[in-house]
C-alpha cells in the first residue's frame, strides 16, 4: 500500500494520520482492517516498565595531569572502567557500595542515571593506574550532564516481547525482580503491558529491525541489535504472539536529550536497584497485515504463571493466563482467586504511545528503514554444567 518514504513525506507536511495502539484497537470494532489500512499511516506503541539490563556510557573528559581510571564510583555506585582512560559504563542495577555493617542503601545505577538526566550534580571518585602517559593516581569531582562529553544509554536487553506472571507457592515471602511475592500464592505480579506493548503488535518483527528509530526515555533512540536472551523461537499462538519470554532488543540513545519523567531509578526490596524506562516504537502501516497484527486484544495474549518458590532455572507453572484476566485484577489458580497487579505502569505506557504520536503528528519524528532484520532463529542456551566444589 505505501512505503516508509511516502509516510515520511506526509509526516514532513504534518499530514500523517497516527493512532496509538489503543485507538487502533477501538476503531477496529467500528470499521474494517482494509478501510483502516487505507486511512492510517502510523501506529504508536509504548511501555513503561523496569528494564534492569540497561546502563549508560559516560566519557568524563581528560584531567590535567591525565588519569587512566581503573576504579570509579558515581555517588557511591561502582562503574565499569575497563575501557579507555576516562570511559565508564554505569549499570542500572549496580548497587551503591556501603561499608561493613551498614544497611544496604536503596540506591543504584538507575538512580544516578536519572539524576544525571535531570541535570543534578553527581559525585565522582576515581582511582587510576599510574603510567608514563597517565601519571595521576586519584581524582574527585562533581559532574552534571553538561560537564561531561558522551552520555548515552546503551541497554543490552529491553522490550521483552512477553514475560511471565510470578507467584509464590512456598511458606515465606520471596523478594524478586517482580517485587514481593507473598506465600501460599497470596498474590501474583506481571510486568508486560499486554496489548499496548511494542513487540506484541509486531510479533514476527517485520517492522522493527536494526536502525529503527524509537522513543527512548523521552528522547530519540534506535534499535542497536538483538537483545540478550533474545528467544524468537518461543512457542506461539496461532496469532503469532509468544506464550512466554521471546524476542528482546538492545537499544541506544543520547541521554542528554532524555527526560527524567521517562527514566526513573527504582528499588525492589531485598532484591536491588533497577530502572523504570519509557520506550515507544512506531509501526508504519505498510499494508493490511500491519493492521491485522495490531488488532490483537488482551484476551488474545497469554503469559505463563510461574512458581518462584522452586529455586531452579526451570520452575513449575500453573498454566497460561490471558492479559485480559490479568488486567481484571484477579486470576484463578487451582480454584483459588488471587489478586494480581502489574509491574509496568499501564498509565505511563499509554502516555508514551500518546507522546510519540504527538511527535509524529507535529513533524518532529520521522521513521527509519531498518538496515538489517532482527534474527528470528536464535535458540536459548542455558548454563547447566555443574562443577563439584
Amino acid at each position: 500500500m505505501r512505503t516508509i518514504q511516502e509516510i515520511n513525506e506526509k509526516i514532513a507536511c504534518k499530514k500523517a494520520v497516527v493512532l496509538t495502539t489503543e485507538e487502533l484497537k477501538a476503531r477496529i470494532a467500528e470499521s474494517s482492517v482494509a478501510k483502516i489500512a487505507k486511512e492510517v499511516d502510523v501506529i504508536t506503541t509504548g511501555t513503561f516498565e523496569p528494564m534492569e539490563s540497561s546502563g549508560a556510557v559516560i566519557n568524563l573528559g581528560h584531567t590535567d595531569p591525565p588519569i587512566k581510571i581503573r576504579r570509579c564510583w558515581l555517588d557511591g555506585v561502582p562503574t565499569y572502567s575497563g575501557f579507555g582512560a576516562v570511559d565508564l559504563y554505569l549499570g542500572a542495577s549496580c548497587a551503591v557500595e556501603v561499608s561493613d555493617g551498614e544497611e544496604l542503601r536503596e540506591r543504584g545505577g538507575g538512580h544516578v542515571i536519572e539524576d544525571l538526566i535531570a541535570g543534578k550534580p553527581v559525585q565522582v571518585r576515581a582511582q587510576g593506574q599510574v603510567t608514563d602517559c597517565y601519571p595521576r593516581a586519584t581524582f574527585e569531582t562533581t559532574i552534571t550532564r553538561d560537564t561531561i562529553n558522551q552520555f548515552y544509554l546503551f541497554n543490552p536487553r529491553n522490550l521483552y516481547q512477553n514475560f511471565i506472571v510470578g507467584v509464590n507457592g512456598g511458606e515465606k515471602p520471596l523478594y524478586t525482580y517482580l517485587g514481593v511475592l507473598q506465600p501460599r500464592i497470596a498474590n501474583a505480579v506481571y510486568s508486560n503491558p499486554g496489548a499496548m506493548s511494542p513487540l506484541l503488535n509486531d510479533p514476527d518483527l517485520q517492522l522493527v529491525g536494526i536502525g529503527t528509530r524509537i522513543f527512548l526515555g523521552g528522547g530519540i533512540g534506535y534499535v542497536a541489535w538483538e537483545g540478550t536472551q533474545h528467544f524468537p523461537l518461543q512457542k506461539r499462538l496461532p496469532n503469532r504472539t509468544p506464550i512466554g519470554p521471546a524476542a528482546t532488543l538492545a537499544l541506544i540513545g543520547d541521554a542528554k536529550q532524555m527526560d527524567a519523567r521517562w527514566v526513573r531509578g527504582c528499588y525492589f526490596k531485598s532484591y536491588g536497584p533497577s530502572l523504570m524506562l519509557g520506550v515507544g516504537v512506531p509501526l508504519p502501516v505498510l499494508n493490511e497485515e500491519v493492521i491485522a497484527r495490531c488488532a490483537v486484544q488482551d484476551k488474545d495474549l497469554v503469559a505463563p504463571i510461574v512458581d518462584f518458590s522452586i529455586p531452579r532455572r526451570v520452575r513449575p507453572t500453573f498454566g497460561l493466563v490471558s492479559y485480559a484476566q490479568l488486567k481484571s485484577g484477579r486470576i484463578t489458580i487451582e480454584g483459588k482467586a488471587v489478586r494480581v497487579a502489574p509491574l509496568a505502569s499501564l498509565f505511563f505506557s499509554r502516555e508514551v504511545a500518546l507522546e510519540l504520536k504527538q511527535w509524529i503528528e507535529a513533524g518532529k519524528f520521522s521513521l527509519t528503514e531498518p538496515v538489517a532484520p532482527i534474527p528470528q532463529e536464535r535458540s536459548f542456551l542455558p548454563q547447566d554444567r555443574w562443577t563439584e566444589l
